[in-house]
């Protein structure tokens, strides 16, 4: 199905130190506005804070505005849960409250659906129906886009594919940033650069990483059968110091014939997360949501 991104949006990024907003129209970022989350702010101060950076962006040619939020969210109802970083959002109703400002409609989800859709919009994964994106970062989490729409699961919780139990822990531990402070007690932008400079000891770590990466992405092609997986966050951009490890894990899997068709793409649009929470706005347009 065509995916129109003419018309001007507006997509915001909520992090846990900074909120991002950008007006986007013709598949392209036009014009940005960032400010930092109030440390220790109100419910109220956040909200403030939001609407500072999208009120610069907004005219009445913009057709609707989408939210990524690193938490848990009811998108039919479009609240807020326990956003990470920010104390006071514990239950935020932000969808009615940014409608009844903007009087435009409003669309939210998680960073890692966010990810997902922007990818099949305006990266990686345009040209696919049926695709995981993962996003492996301090944490390992994934949107699934299938048969061309994105899943989000009953609870909106579908590709927390970080939690299922691996080893003594669960695939988080070992396969995201985290891997190195709990096995190796270091931290993983230091091994980064240790191995661009050729050392064999960080080399050796990504190995490892790579492995227990590879064995996540054989628990996603057990139960999904993706035609691509699109690796996102600070590790992905890692990926060819564990390219080979990861491989190697992953042609373990009982059917060959899911290996030789499998492809491995690495986010390429820095501007992703932004562009992935317009995109909540153009999904919801042409699903008449």
């Amino acid at each position: 199905m065509k995916k129109n991104t003419d018309q001007p949006v507006i997509g915001v990024d909520l992090g846990g130190t900074k909120i991002l907003a950008s007006q986007i129209s013709q598949a392209k970022v036009q014009q940005s506005c960032k400010k930092s989350v109030p440390k220790g702010g109100s419910q109220a101060a956040v909200l403030e804070a939001i609407y500072e950076v999208i009120d610069p962006l907004f005219n009445t040619q913009i057709a609707g505005i989408g939210v990524g939020v690193p938490s848990v969210v009811d998108i039919e109802k479009g609240i807020v849960y326990d956003v990470q970083n920010i104390p006071s959002w514990k239950e935020v109703p932000l969808k009615s409250i940014l409608q009844e400002r903007y009087k435009v409609p409003v669309y939210l989800n998680n960073d890692a659906n966010c990810f997902a859709i922007g990818e099949h919009y305006f990266g990686e994964g345009r040209n696919y129906e049926n695709f995981v994106a993962l996003i492996i970062g301090t944490g390992i989490a994934g949107g699934l886009v299938l048969k061309d729409q994105l899943y989000n699961g009953f609870n909106g919780g579908a590709g927390e594919f970080g939690m299922l139990p691996y080893l003594d822990h669960h695939i988080e531990y070992y396969a995201s940033g985290q891997f190195f402070q709990n096995v190796h007690k270091t931290k993983g932008p230091l091994v980064f650069e240790q191995a661009k400079a050729g050392d064999e000891g960080a080399l050796a770590m990504f190995e490892d990483l790579g492995h227990h990466i590879g064995h996540a992405i054989k628990a996603i092609l057990y139960t999904l059968d993706p035609e691509v997986i699109i690796l996102g966050g600070s590790v992905a951009q890692a990926y060819p110091f564990f390219k080979k490890s990861l491989w190697k894990t992953v042609q373990t899997l009982a059917y060959s014939s899911v290996v030789k068709r499998l492809e491995i793409k690495i986010s390429k649009n820095p501007e992703i997360a932004v562009l992935g929470a317009a995109a909540l706005c153009y999904d919801g347009f042409r699903n008449k949501i």
